[in-house]
């Protein structure tokens, strides 16, 4: 059983319907280890064993009569303390919804477990998601895999550790400005950010709802596939033949590749010459519209998450990490104005990113520019937050700003990742693309 907790969730489907992994025990040796794991509780906020193990039940029936049914029924996974569990506290890793308990699932929960997926329980994560690290010392802050020192990456801070440290088969997570991508690199995980409206936000806990999106961190890009079909109540992607023969990608070095730190840099050279000589094509060129998307950062994200919290946070901001209270008060600066010129703008440099990027099959860029910053120097240098924050989610943000589907993989070298962005409502080719770069980054 113990191998279990090291398995694809995929393999683990696939044992379950070969019947040679019973749901039940399955969801139980998770649990256990769980139990057993000296961090479990910095990774988990809350379990939901009875729910776990009916659901567990249930799709043992099914495998044994042959109705399963999703190729994942009966795979335990986790997710961020964002989405809503019926009759289970969704707090957002914040005192200010501090008891919250919804009386419905969020629709995403709803679908997956209509196709028979094992909800485990709730993960740590940044304060109402507004942080790439993954720091919070209102609840909990989960450990990076590859450094127990270091901040695990957030927002989906232990939605990603749940998975690397083999307490959940995959994990479900949201990405508003790179919240699941930063955490899947930073662990060594593939993690898949969605277009916006590609998956419903009904029943998810809110930042900015023009850039929030809901997307999978898994082990592999199969994994990512099959719980973006789980998610949305889609047929899973196809992945057959998949290569990277004749493909065209753009290495974006415009801003990408400023101030990056020398361990990402060696692991995305490192992927793009093994891409290369999987017989891809790798054009390098800059991109004048993403310094511009990315001046309008603090005019668009703080303003609306400010706008959608407002009332709560000033109602009682003493119950708030001061460092993040500061970051959403920002947004209160911002006039109406300033705001909707802002979008006017982006709207016309999104316009001119697919002009730009029209002949390719993907962009590329290193997922982070920098490792995973330490827990102990985040907690009492208010300088380095800044910057570290700053920096962990600037390349991500690239994706949400230009509503583009992305997709990072691990490059080898720990905490390293490589990024591919493909056009908006693309996942099906980006998945494709990703599972013939998987193959030849292995």
């Amino acid at each position: 059983m113990q191998k279990w907790l090291q398995m694809t969730a995929a393999d683990l489907g696939r044992g379950i319907g070969a019947q040679d992994i019973d749901p039940v025990a399955l969801a139980q040796a998770f649990f256990d280890a769980i139990e057993d794991h000296p961090l479990s509780g910095r990774i988990y906020a809350r379990l939901t064993p009875d729910r776990a193990l009916a659901e567990a039940g249930a799709a043992a029936m099914r495998a044994k009569t042959g109705n399963r049914l999703s190729p994942l029924d009966g795979v335990p996974i986790s997710w961020k303390d964002l989405f809503d569990t019926a009759g289970t506290a969704t707090e957002a890793g914040s005192a200010l919804l501090a008891g919250r308990v919804p009386d419905r699932d969020a629709e995403v929960l709803e679908t997956a477990t209509r196709l028979g997926l094992v909800c485990l329980g709730k993960t740590h994560m940044s304060e109402l998601a507004f942080s790439g690290l993954g720091y919070n010392p209102i609840t909990q802050t989960p450990p990076s895999v590859n450094d127990p020192d270091a901040v695990a990456g957030g927002s989906s801070s232990g939605a990603a550790a749940s998975v690397a440290f083999g307490l959940a088969a995959a994990a479900v997570g949201t990405d508003t400005g790179g919240s699941v991508r930063i955490p899947a690199v930073w662990n060594d995980l593939v993690g898949l950010k969605t277009t916006s409206g590609q998956l419903p936000l009904r029943g998810v806990v809110p930042l900015a709802k023009s850039f929030d999106t809901v997307g999978p961190l898994c082990r592999t890009v199969e994994d990512a596939s099959l719980l973006y079909g789980a998610l949305g109540g889609r047929h899973p992607v196809d992945l057959q033949n998949a290569t990277l023969a004749g493909k065209r990608f753009l290495l974006l070095e415009s801003v990408a590749l400023d101030d990056i730190r020398a361990e990402p840099l060696a692991g995305f050279n490192s992927a793009v010459q093994r891409l290369q000589a999987a017989g891809a094509t790798i054009v390098r060129g800059e991109l004048p519209c993403v310094a511009n998307a990315l001046a309008l950062s603090p005019l668009l994200f703080a303003p609306e998450a400010y706008g959608t919290w407002k009332d709560q946070i000033e109602a009682a901001p003493d119950k708030m990490f001061a460092e993040i209270l500061e970051r959403f008060r920002g947004g209160g600066d911002i006039l109406a104005a300033e705001f909707v010129k802002s979008w006017q703008e982006l709207t016309v440099l999104r316009e001119h990113w697919n002009r730009s990027v029209a002949a390719y099959d993907a962009v590329i860029l290193p997922t982070a520019p920098i490792l995973p910053p330490n827990l102990e120097k985040l907690a009492t240098d208010h300088e380095y937050y800044v910057v570290e924050n700053l920096l962990a989610l600037r390349n991500t943000r690239i994706g949400n700003l230009f509503d583009l589907a992305g997709l990072t993989i691990p490059t080898g070298l720990p905490s390293t990742g490589i990024m591919f962005l493909t056009p908006p409502n693309s996942e099906r080719h980006l998945l494709r693309l990703g599972v013939a770069a998987e193959r030849a980054l292995a």
